[in-house]
């Protein structure tokens, strides 16, 4: 007979007991979730690079021979009578030059990690949810809770934000929502103009079964996830590569992982 510990209710009381499986046992590996991360995170970069030809759509040569005429030798452009003439240009370090070591598209940005590797990783993404030392050095604030933290089926059903910050609170996480609420920065600069606008912290991520509306009402709470048990992967439960991410089960999340924990084995 495995671990077991006690489901809470939608008021944050404890009720029947639900038996954990072995994979929140699975020794923890930092390492290997910080190097799956990033991996994993590789898949969704969008490649980007510079036109080949920026800076060199001109008339711009060298001189034949490039001595004797008491100027420099980098190529100039041709022609008179408009100020580019006589100007450097298709080189870099000059004005309106091109880049000595621009970015390039075709640079290979997606990465390639082994199944055994990834399997593990997840499953010691998983072991970590249940650690109370390394969530609380991710900074969050769980005051009395005991880890791994399991919560009733019922919260799938919440639509409401404010319904599921009243199930948060009674849950003992009304520090950690004030953290996530106080944690908004506005940007300014390029990151805003770009759609960055806002920076927030890593909140609680919630592993249902089937999403029936709390990952709308979710949506509306920063840094608050919601992720269903077929779509989990490292990236939600170790943001930035940094495992210990405070995550509510739901019971029947609990039961569903146990039975698919035999297609995360690892085999030696």
């Amino acid at each position: 007979m495995g671990a077991s510990v006690k489901v809470l209710d939608m008021s944050g009381k404890p009720g029947p007991a639900v038996e954990l499986p072995a994979v929140f046992s699975t020794p923890l590996r930092p390492d290997i979730v910080q190097r799956a991360w990033w991996i994993v995170h590789s898949h969704s970069i969008q490649p980007y690079g510079r036109d080949p030809l920026a800076g060199e759509r001109t008339s711009a040569e060298t001189s034949n021979p490039p001595t004797g005429r008491g100027i420099s030798r980098i190529p100039r452009v041709k022609g008179g009578g408009n100020s580019r003439a006589g100007q450097a240009g298709g080189v870099a370090s000059t004005v309106k030059g091109r880049l000595p070591h621009p970015p390039k598209a075709e640079k290979i940005i997606y990465r390639k990690i082994n199944v055994k590797e990834r399997k593990l990783a997840l499953r010691t993404a998983i072991a970590f949810t249940a650690d109370a030392s390394a969530v609380a050095w991710r900074g969050h604030k769980t005051g009395k809770l005991k880890f791994p933290v399991v919560v009733s089926d019922d919260i799938e059903a919440l639509e409401k934000t404010s319904a599921l910050e009243s199930c948060l609170v009674d849950l003992g996480l009304s520090e950690e929502l004030k953290r996530v609420y106080g944690g908004v920065k506005r940007r300014s600069g390029t990151a805003r103009m770009r759609g960055r606008t806002n920076r927030k912290k890593v909140g609680p991520l919630l592993v249902v079964t089937n999403d029936r509306g709390v990952g709308k009402a979710a949506a509306s709470i920063p840094g608050v996830e919601v992720s269903t048990l077929d779509s989990l992967s490292v990236l939600p439960l170790a943001p930035g590569g940094v495992a210990g991410r405070l995550t509510l089960w739901t019971a029947a999340a609990v039961e569903a992982l146990g039975a698919k924990e035999e297609g995360m084995k690892v085999e030696a």
